[in-house]
């Protein structure tokens, strides 16, 4: 018995077995971040795309832009600003008068959405029309609010091409037909570390996709026909 245990604990094949686990690792990350990357990347299109197929049977309920790092002081990171830009230009270009902002609004001094709205609102559009989900605290959370509480069927998502492999993938797997509009001006520092990092969030909401836990927070319903001013925390001067 101590001479067949021996053997199995023997360095070489302790060293063989190691390598094997992580060749099987490797290849189950590179697999399911190769599955989402085929499967959503087919929904990734442009704005003259959209405006070309406008309508058809299946109207956009709204453009879902997707919060980002707001800066102590209350402004826009460029990265945030990238996006509102881009949601902001789908808005105007009439493909949907309703837009989404969906992020972090988990603390009293951190507040992703109310300055996305009011960003969006200097550009010219109507605080009624946009809707802000402050619980936003994940893509797969952003996707389940934006189909319970908002009750959005077919979206328009709106961030930086890395990120909209994934965002795709949840809304889909959720029951929202979307399509992406990526929004990359610029290669911002740090992107490998948010490559890396988005490689594991892919394979994180495939679990979420498959399981469907409930989000931190739902809530009341909230139509996105209606008026979005019943989202607000504090008060936004429309503008005509």
């Amino acid at each position: 018995m101590r001479e067949r245990c021996k053997r199995i604990f023997e360095p070489e094949k302790l060293i063989k077995i190691f390598l094997a686990f992580i060749v099987v690792i490797a290849a189950a990350v590179l697999g399911i971040n190769g599955f989402v990357k085929m499967t959503a990347g087919k929904r990734i299109t442009a704005i003259e795309q959209l405006q070309e197929g406008q309508g058809g049977e299946n109207q956009i309920d709204a453009v879902l832009v997707l919060g980002a790092q707001v800066r102590p002081d209350g402004s826009l990171s460029k990265m945030l600003k990238e996006r509102l830009d881009t949601g902001i230009s789908i808005y105007k270009s009439g493909i949907t008068d309703r837009m989404i902002m969906s992020g972090d609004h988990g603390r009293d001094d951190y507040d992703e959405v109310n300055a996305m709205k009011s960003y969006a609102i200097e550009q010219g559009v109507p605080s009624e029309c946009i809707f802000m989900d402050h619980a936003g605290f994940s893509t797969y959370e952003s996707m389940y609010r934006a189909k319970e509480i908002f009750e959005a069927e077919n979206l328009i998502v709106v961030t930086q091409k890395y990120h909209m492999y994934r965002a795709l993938y949840d809304a889909k797997a959720l029951g929202i037909e979307a399509k992406g509009v990526t929004c990359d001006t610029r290669v911002y520092s740090g992107d490998k570390y948010r490559k890396l990092r988005e490689a594991a969030a892919r394979i994180k909401d495939v679990g979420y996709t498959i399981a469907k836990p409930k989000p931190t927070y739902l809530g009341d319903v909230i139509p996105v026909t209606g008026n979005g001013n019943v989202t607000n925390d504090k008060p936004f001067a429309s503008l005509d």
